[in-house]
């Protein structure tokens, strides 16, 4: 699935981000594939916003279509 489908408050991890450029940009904030992050929010038609550890990170929609993610269940389990 794609970081643009998924719902505010669910967690998941990040299993490709196709764009070098944005890549490089989500390492500096802590963020690659691999990593589980927290979707805080998403603006209606416009950013999705994930949260990890601290700190918070708009994405881009257009962006977020290309990241692909996987759930996370509560008791850390893929599904």
């Amino acid at each position: 699935m794609s970081l643009d489908q998924v719902k505010a408050g669910e967690e998941v991890i990040i299993k490709r981000i196709p764009d070098s450029m944005a890549k490089t940009q989500f390492i500096r904030f802590g963020i690659g594939e691999g990593s589980t992050v927290i979707c805080h929010s998403k603006i209606p038609f416009g950013p999705v916003v994930l949260r990890k550890n601290r700190q918070e990170i708009a994405i881009g929609r257009g962006l977020a279509k290309t990241i692909t993610v996987e759930r996370r269940s509560r008791s850390g389990k893929r599904s």
